[in-house]
């Protein structure tokens, strides 16, 4: 299976991330990949995963969405990231394995 891109996306403000994000899941095939972060000093940031074409569609409605709310800081893509990127970007956890006895 391919890895998965990442879109990010950091705003000003929760408002205009939840705006975002919700123009982003509504428009291309993605998911939300963890919880929605506040950063500190009003910036807050979101991940979405799925394929390279569909995070790009959902970052730019994010984006557009956004930007009619408040100020976009930044959206950016990764197309095929390091398998490093998975223990800095929160996702949904897998459960562990049970210990047998």
């Amino acid at each position: 299976m391919a890895k998965e891109a990442l879109g990010l996306i950091e705003t000003r403000g929760l408002c205009c991330l939840v705006t975002g994000i919700d123009a982003a899941l509504k428009s291309a095939n993605v998911r939300l990949a963890g919880p929605m972060k506040n950063v500190g000093s009003a910036l807050c940031n979101a991940v979405i995963v799925g394929d390279v074409a569909a995070v790009k569609a959902g970052i730019d409605a994010a984006a557009d969405a956004a930007s009619q709310l408040g100020a976009v800081v930044s959206a950016h893509v990764i197309a095929r990231p390091d398998d490093a990127t998975d223990t800095i970007v929160a996702g949904p956890k897998k459960a562990a394995a049970p210990v047998k006895k």
